[in-house]
């Protein structure tokens, strides 16, 4: 398996509990495709660095993850279908970084 860190922003004008429900189906289908979930951190609202359609800011949720690159591949179809995520990015990595990171601290 393949060491992953995934970084999915989420429209602001989620309420608290869709939000949840939204981050909890992305752990399912990861799961369900037999991923596994080492870590995860809410980075919360946040600004975006530019403009994303209408937006200006986004939630942040960061996770690391271990899978397959088809599981990445068949998830890019389906995180392109959400309505709610504005944006998202998997990266490869070698090792995991330690948790938890700079950016929770940061001030918002």
């Amino acid at each position: 398996m393949n060491k992953f860190e995934v970084v999915l922003l989420f429209n602001p004008e989620l309420s608290v509990n869709k939000l949840n429900s939204e981050i909890e189906n992305f752990k399912k289908k990861l799961q369900s495709n037999s991923a596994n979930i080492i870590n995860q951190e809410d980075w919360g609202l946040r600004d975006l660095s530019y403009k994303i359609d209408k937006f200006k800011k986004a939630f942040y949720n960061f996770l690391q993850i271990e899978a397959s690159g088809k599981i990445i591949k068949d998830l890019n179809l389906e995180l392109n279908q959400s309505e709610n995520l504005i944006r998202y990015m998997f990266i490869k990595v070698k090792d995991h970084q330690e948790l938890p990171t700079k950016l929770k601290y940061e001030k918002k």
